[in-house]
Order: C-alpha cells, then sequence, then structure tokens
C-alpha cells in the first residue's frame, strides 16, 4: 500500500528519550484521503508497544477546529508506530503527534495542507430522507448492493482477494461484510462441505499474536499483543476495496460463539483487553472513506445486550470520523433507539423476511421517532440447505433458494422500502469440488455464478430515478403488484401478475414510461401517459414473469 506521509515544517522536542525518526513526508493530501506519520524508534521497546505505550494525533483546521486521533502500533517490537488522519475540509492544517511510554514522553509537530478533490467521503445517513444513505463528499445517494464475504481474509495469496474485489465491482456491488477475526474448521458448521483448509486458504484468523495459531480451539492468543501481518493484510484489503469503489463492513467477531475465536468468553467481555482489541480496529481503519462497522456478527449466541451497547458506544466515542455503526443480531433488533446506531441489521430468512417483514421493521423504527435505514442482512443464501430457516417447515429443499427466488425476494425488500445483503453459492469451494469458488463463506466466484447480474440490474433500475425520495405506495397499484412513489413526480412498480395498473393524480400531467426486464436489464420506452386523460397508467397486453415500469413526469 501506498501511504501518504505530510509534512512541510518539522519541529522535535529537545528532549528524546525514544530516540525517533520522523519519516520523510509530502506536503499535500486530498480531501477523504488520509495523511499518515510515522514514528521509527532506533531501538525496539522493552515495554508490551500495544498496552503500555500510547500514540495521539491532534489535528488542527485553520478555525482552529482540532480532530484528535489515536495511533498504532504497527511492529510487532515496537519500532513502528503510526497515526491516520482523514481530512474532510481543504486548507492547512497543524498537528501534533504525541508518544508516551511510562513518564516518557517525545512530540513531533508541523503542518500540511488539504486540497479539495472528488473522493465520494464516507457514508452516512442521508438527513433529508432517513430511510436511505448518502456520501458526505460528494452528496451522491447511496443504492447499498452488498454480498457477504466473511473470510475473505482467509486467502493466502492476495491476487485472489484483489480478483474477487474486482469481479464483485463489476457486478456492480458496492458493499461486502469481511472478518476481521473468525474461527472454524471448515464449512460443514453451515452444511457447505465444499469449503475447507487448504494450501490457499484458511479458517484460522489470527489477530492477536498467537502460540498456537493453526490450534483451532486454544490459539493460545496473547490478546495484549497485536499479529502485525494479520492487520497489514486487511489495510491492503481495506485500501484495494476503496479504489474499487466498495464499503467495507468490519465485523469484529464471526461465530465468536465457535473454537478459538472469542479467547474473552462472557467472563471477560468488555475488559480493558477487549476494549483495546475495538480501539485498534478504529485506530487502524477510521481514516479510510470506506469502512463501516459491525459491533458483531450474531451477538445473541454469545453476549448480552449490555455488552453490546458497551461496545458498540465506545466505537462511536474513538472513531473521529463517525463512520456508520451497527450489529448484527436476528429478526429483532433492540437497539433502536441507542445513539451509537446508524443502520438496522436484520437476519430473516426466505419470505419472513420480505416484503411484510421490511415494512414492520419500518414500522417499529418510525414509533420511535428515530428513522434509520432497515437493512435485511441476511435472508437466506443462493443454494444454500442448512437445518434453520423460516415458516412452519423451516428449511428450504434444493432449488428453493436458487438465483431467481433470491432476486425476487430482494425486490420485495428494496420496494418495501428497505436495503438487502445477499450471499453467492458456496457449492464450489476450496480444495473440494471445482476449487474455483467459495462464495458467501470466501468472496470468491467464478463465471459459472449468475445471482449478481440480477442484483446488478436492480441496482441500475432504481438509480434511474430519484430512488431516496420514494415510498412505499401499494394502494396505488392492483392487489399483488408493489409501488414506490413520489406521488405526482415519479413511480417505480415492480409487476409480479398478468396485468399492471397504477393510478396517478389527474392534475400531475404528462409521465414518460420505460418498462424494464429485471432479468436481463434490458429497457424500453413506452408511449407517454396523459395522467389527465386516463387517472392511470395501464399496461395494455398481457404480462408473463415480473416486469419494472418507472413513470417520471415531463
Amino acid at each position: 500500500m501506498k501511504f501518504l506521509l505530510l509534512l512541510s515544517h518539522l519541529t522535535l522536542a529537545q528532549k528524546k528519550p525514544f530516540g525517533f525518526t520522523f519519516s520523510a513526508p509530502k506536503a499535500t493530501v486530498e480531501t477523504y484521503d488520509f495523511w499518515e506519520g510515522t514514528l521509527t524508534l532506533k531501538k525496539p521497546t522493552p515495554y508490551n508497544p500495544f498496552a503500555d505505550a500510547t500514540l495521539t494525533g491532534r489535528f488542527t483546521d485553520e478555525t482552529g477546529q482540532v480532530t484528535e486521533a489515536e495511533g498504532f502500533c504497527d511492529a510487532p517490537d515496537g519500532r513502528t508506530a503510526k497515526v491516520r488522519f482523514m481530512p474532510s475540509k481543504p486548507g492547512p492544517y497543524r498537528y501534533t503527534l504525541t508518544y508516551e511510554q511510562g513518564c516518557k514522553r517525545e512530540t513531533v509537530s508541523g503542518t500540511f495542507t488539504v486540497v479539495k478533490s472528488t473522493r465520494k467521503g464516507p457514508l452516512r445517513v442521508d438527513p433529508a430522507h432517513p430511510w436511505h444513505f448518502v456520501f458526505e463528499g460528494t452528496g451522491e445517494h447511496f443504492f447499498w448492493n452488498s454480498t457477504t464475504t466473511y473470510w475473505l481474509l482467509g486467502w493466502k495469496d492476495e491476487a485472489v482477494i484483489r480478483a474477487a474485489l474486482d469481479r464483485l465491482a463489476r457486478h456492480g456491488i458496492n458493499r461486502i461484510r469481511v472478518a476481521m477475526n473468525a474461527r472454524q474448521d471448515d464449512g460443514t458448521r453451515w452444511a457447505e462441505p465444499l469449503v475447507k483448509e487448504s494450501k490457499n486458504f484458511t479458517f484460522k484468523l489470527t489477530p492477536w499474536v498467537a502460540q498456537r495459531p493453526d490450534d483451532l480451539d486454544n490459539p493460545g492468543f496473547d490478546v495484549t499483543r497485536f499479529n502485525v501481518a494479520h492487520w497489514q493484510k486487511l489495510d491492503r484489503l481495506v485500501d484495494y476495496a476503496r479504489q474499487k469503489g466498495i464499503l467495507v463492513s468490519l465485523i469484529f467477531y464471526v461465530d465468536g460463539l465457535d473454537h478459538g475465536c472469542d479467547p474473552f468468553k462472557k467472563t471477560n467481555m468488555g475488559n480493558a483487553d477487549e476494549q483495546r482489541y475495538y480501539r485498534y480496529a478504529a485506530a487502524r481503519y477510521a481514516a479510510f472513506e470506506n469502512v463501516l462497522w459491525d459491533v458483531t456478527n450474531e451477538y445473541h449466541l454469545f453476549r448480552n445486550e449490555a455488552w453490546v451497547d458497551k461496545m458498540g458506544t465506545l466505537l462511536k466515542a474513538v472513531d473521529p470520523v463517525k463512520h456508520l455503526i451497527s450489529v448484527h443480531g436476528n429478526a429483532e433488533f433492540p437497539f433502536r433507539k441507542a445513539p451509537w446506531v446508524d443502520m438496522v441489521l436484520y437476519q430473516s430468512w426466505d419470505e419472513c423476511g420480505g416484503y411484510a417483514f421490511i415494512s414492520e421493521c419500518r414500522r417499529k423504527q418510525a414509533e420511535t421517532g428515530r428513522i434509520l435505514p432497515q437493512i435485511n442482512e441476511e435472508y437466506g443464501y443462493e443454494d444454500h440447505y442448512p437445518v434453520w430457516g423460516c415458516g412452519a417447515t423451516a428449511t428450504k429443499v434444493p432449488n428453493g433458494r436458487n438465483a431467481d427466488n433470491r432476486r425476487r425476494l430482494a425486490w420485495e425488500i428494496v420496494m418495501a422500502g428497505g436495503h438487502q445483503t445477499t450471499g453467492e453459492r458456496a457449492t464450489e469451494g476450496t480444495g473440494a469440488g471445482a476449487d474455483t469458488g467459495g462464495g458467501w463463506i470466501n468472496g470468491r466466484g467464478n463465471d459459472a455464478m449468475t445471482m449478481l447480474p440480477y442484483y446488478k440490474h436492480m441496482k441500475e433500475i432504481f438509480e434511474q430515478t430519484e430512488f431516496w425520495k420514494l415510498e412505499p405506495r401499494d394502494e396505488l397499484v392492483n392487489f399483488g403488484n408493489l409501488c414506490l412513489a413520489d406521488a405526482g413526480r415519479q413511480y417505480l412498480v415492480y409487476s409480479r401478475l398478468s396485468s399492471c395498473r397504477v393510478s396517478l393524480p389527474r392534475d400531475a400531467g404528462v409521465f414518460a414510461v420505460t418498462m424494464f426486464n429485471p432479468r436481463t436489464g434490458e429497457k424500453t420506452a413506452l408511449p407517454d401517459c396523459d395522467a389527465k386523460a386516463n387517472g392511470a397508467f395501464q399496461y395494455p397486453k398481457e404480462l408473463s414473469d415480473d416486469w419494472v415500469f418507472v413513470l417520471k413526469k415531463k
């Protein structure tokens, strides 16, 4: 990774108890890129550099506004310490870096200049339309098109990681879920036996220094020291995703109940060592514009609500950028009112997580008086048939979660005013079968996997509209079809019947009408619709399969 080390004027404190050098800097940085300052000790420290030393950056813009950012140790022996800072406004900045160890202290200070850029900046909840998202830097609205790639960091060859991200970007994926910490023996845990440990891939992630890193259940983590190589690899993953326009939700635990993933257990949950884990991640990644935070995956399996609130609050406090934060749970979300929560994540499978579910989620959220985006983060991965599921019979049978019905369920979710995260099939894996896949488990796919193009079509159709202004208005269409509307201005109709009709106000004027095939993305311009003459738009032919109609006032 190429870092920007920026300095135009450097002054060192007269006392130099640590014998630091400051790396050669540059003079300018773009808005929403990051400034990085690196201090290097001439000799390794006898202390634990992760627990017994601190590095803090203090950044002041030309108006006098101050931002503080925690630094982090980036070498096992403590020789290297870094601070990263993401500026959002152009102009001159002053900084002071302070390194402390015991009663010793050293400072480095200087200036750099920030120039305006076209970078999108961090994702925010849209203040004007808070069911949706907007980028801080450009004001561009964000249509959430997300997928799960838990063990993307498990690939030993980073070229595979980059190739996976290239492919996901080509398919229009703009947000992924990535585990920072997870341990499993193989995919059998989730009825996916073809995803295995191999010479190319590991399930055993090691964020801390481990005495026995290959021991699944007893790695012997030293939770006071971080495995720097693991985090540097994640640096490169996040940075490459940034280049591809992909947001990365960093997950602190995936299946924390299992094996040696959670070294703290309930006995020590939330203690100083676990808090250091969260602070270290924030110090490394808060300066990346494409980061989101997930306090943990499926907290209810190994933690309690008080712990979630504690760690979510901590993470919000130590992140100077205030990236969006949430936690992945189940069909209920007890943190709707929590100040640290920016979006609501669910797991509700199949039809139990579709249109009616998202509609009810929106109702519950609105009752709190605080609107937040609603996301079904997991609703049944493609061709994935474990023993759990939805409804009276729970599990689906083969072909019950194929690419096409996952696509249709995704349309239900977004037509209810929600957002969705999908997952590709893992029926081809690593070291077993055709060793070209891995799907939702590790992010790798191949040309035989056809689900994501469906989702790209959905994203592109919505981006033909001002989708952030649309609200569910199913009373305007024939029963069974679904409608989003900015009444009198634009309509998006998802038609699942043999006929399609949408009511229009007669004083709304003339509408341009476009018909989309959601399976292929093909679009067809239809004759204009005069609302005054008809009071409705009705497609004159019988329909088969599902279709989308977009009406825009001319």
